[in-house]
C-alpha cells in the first residue's frame, strides 16, 4: 500500500470519528433538554396543581362557615352578642372571649360567682362575643367549634351552663381538643337537657360557624388588644389592675341603687 493510500485510510478514519464524536454531543444535548424540559413541565405542573389545592382550601374555608346564621335570641350590632341576665339590668358587662382562651378561663373562674349573682338578681346583663384568636395563633378549630357549639346551647336555651362547662374542662392552649365535634357532644352531657339530635346537628354540620367568623371579624375591627376583653358599660375594666370581683359588684349594686332611688322620686 502507498503511503498516499495510507495516509488517506487514515484521515477517513479520523474524520469518522470526530464526526461520531459530533453526533455523541448531539446526542447528549438532545437528551439534556428533553430531560430539562420534562423537568420544567414537573415543576410547572406542581405549580398548578399548588395554585389549585391553595384555592381549593380557601373555597373549603369559605364554604366551611357557610352563611350568618345567628343562634336564637342573639342582640347587639348585627346580632352577634349573646345576652344573658335581664334586659332592664342597669349595668352591661360585654365580654370577648375564646374558648381555648387560658386567660379566658382564669377571668371566668374568679368573677363567675359574682357575674352569676348578679344576673340573677337582674342587676347586671352580660353581652358574650365569642372569639376565634387561637385558632389563628396556634391553629386549629376548636376555637370556632366550641364557639359554634355554644351558640347551639344558645339555641336550646342553655348557653350559660354549656358556656362554663367548655370553660371547666379547657384542654391546654396547644391541644385543640375541641376541634373534635365529639367532644363537645360529650360534655353537653353535663347539662341538662341539652344533648338532644337538634343540638348534635348544629354541632356537627357547624350551623353557626359564619355567625362565629362574622364575630370574631367584629373583634378585629374593634382594635381590642386581646382576650379576655371586658367592658363595664363601655369602659375596659380588664385592663384595671385595681379590679376585683369585689369592686365589679360594689360598681353593680350602686348603679341599681341610683336607678332605684331615681325611680322612687319620680
Amino acid at each position: 500500500m502507498s503511503e498516499k493510500n495510507h495516509e488517506g485510510k487514515r484521515t477517513a478514519r479520523e474524520r469518522l470519528a470526530v464526526e461520531r464524536e459530533k453526533q455523541k454531543s448531539a446526542e447528549k444535548r438532545r437528551r439534556a433538554l428533553i430531560v430539562g424540559g420534562a423537568v420544567v413541565a414537573v415543576l410547572g405542573l406542581a405549580a398548578v396543581i399548588g395554585v389549585v389545592a391553595a384555592n381549593a382550601g380557601k373555597d373549603d374555608d369559605s364554604e366551611a362557615s357557610g352563611p350568618v346564621v345567628a343562634p336564637s335570641g342573639a342582640q347587639g350590632k348585627d346580632g352577634l352578642a349573646i345576652p344573658v341576665g335581664k334586659d332592664s339590668a342597669r349595668s352591661t358587662l360585654t365580654v370577648w372571649e375564646d374558648f381555648r382562651c387560658p386567660a379566658c378561663k382564669s377571668f371566668e373562674t374568679a368573677y363567675r360567682p359574682v357575674i352569676h349573682e348578679l344576673t340573677e338578681a337582674g342587676q347586671l346583663k352580660v353581652e358574650y362575643h365569642l372569639v376565634t384568636l387561637i385558632d389563628g395563633n396556634m391553629r386549629g378549630t376548636g376555637s370556632r367549634n366550641a364557639a359554634n357549639a355554644a351558640a347551639c346551647a344558645q339555641d336550646a336555651g342553655k348557653f350559660p351552663a354549656y358556656h362554663d362547662v367548655l370553660f371547666d374542662n379547657q384542654p391546654p392552649e396547644v391541644d385543640d381538643a375541641y376541634a373534635d365535634t365529639g367532644k363537645l357532644i360529650e360534655l353537653a352531657g353535663k347539662v341538662d337537657g341539652l344533648d338532644s339530635p337538634a343540638f348534635r346537628q348544629c354541632v356537627e354540620k357547624g350551623t353557626h360557624n359564619g355567625w362565629v367568623d362574622k364575630s370574631h371579624q367584629a373583634f378585629d375591627k374593634g382594635g381590642f388588644s386581646g382576650t379576655p376583653t371586658v367592658l363595664f358599660d363601655g369602659e375596659n375594666i380588664y385592663q384595671d389592675s385595681t379590679m376585683t370581683p369585689a369592686k365589679l359588684k360594689k360598681m353593680v349594686q350602686e348603679k341599681d341603687k341610683q336607678r332605684n332611688e331615681e325611680q322612687n322620686k319620680g
